[in-house]
């Protein structure tokens, strides 16, 4: 069974010629195409496009999407793995919801509030495994030490200034600077600081994070998507990387 391309592009809220790009790049093929010059797309292509989708929404541009499906050709297989990193995430922003709500309702009730309550959804501990395999279980301890003695509101200010600095990198990757220019640098240098800050990074606490930790934690930004969507998608951590890069070459 196939469908036809404008039925695809209704249920899954695209365009007909976005599919059309997709199979001219060779990112998906139509199973088939018409007498009437239509094209068709069966089973398989259709999981394709779920994954092309999802990887889209995770801020990734189509090369690195083609990469990606590429390598990972087992579809059920990856799937599976996307589909329990988004069970995760629905459970943390849905206790986050949960959270901002009762500050919400608090804040307007003239009620006080109850800071244990108010960061349900943020914790950083989800990431243990991870930070284990890549730099050390003595990393994450020192870390998660650090983490767990700061009070709510140190808590609280630590998570705005990790936003504001966000959303500077990305609003300069959006602005289309060099990531050698000084206004890029700066903000590598910010990067480089706020790292230095935080115990359990290679370096921390004495000079900040090494070369080696500095420049390949740039790659990672591209690598996992996770944190190239925070940095508006493939682009904007490219840039992040490229600007990390340089001020490692110059300073450390």
């Amino acid at each position: 069974m196939d469908w036809p391309i404008h039925e695809i592009a209704r249920v899954a809220g695209t365009t007909s010629r976005t599919l059309r790009h997709y199979g001219d790049i060779g990112l998906l093929e139509p199973s088939r195409i018409g007498g009437n010059g239509y094209r068709y797309y069966d089973e398989a292509a259709l999981v394709r496009l779920q994954r092309i989708l999802m990887l889209r929404q995770l801020g990734l541009g189509l090369p690195a999407i083609g990469d990606i499906l590429e390598r990972q050709a087992d579809a059920g297989h990856a799937l599976l793995s996307h589909l329990r990193w988004l069970e995760q995430e629905r459970d943390r922003l849905a206790r986050q919801i949960a959270s901002v709500e009762k500050t919400i309702q608090a804040l307007e009730g003239g009620e006080r509030l109850m800071a244990e309550n108010m960061f349900d959804g943020f914790d950083h501990s989800r990431y243990r495994e991870e930070v284990e395999e890549r730099w050390g279980t003595e990393a994450y301890a020192r870390s998660d030490a650090w983490w767990s003695a700061l009070s709510p509101a140190q808590k609280k200010d630590w998570m705005q200034h990790v936003q504001l600095l966000v959303r500077d990198w990305s609003e300069a990757a959006a602005s289309g600077i060099a990531p050698e220019s000084d206004e890029a640098q700066t903000l590598a240098r910010r990067q480089f600081e706020w790292l230095a800050g935080v115990p359990g990074t290679p370096g921390s606490g004495t000079t900040g994070p090494t070369k080696e930790y500095f420049v390949g934690l740039g790659e990672m930004y591209v690598a996992d998507p996770r944190f190239g969507a925070n940095y508006g998608g493939q682009a904007g951590a490219e840039f992040v990387r490229d600007a990390m890069r340089v001020y490692a070459d110059r300073e450390l």
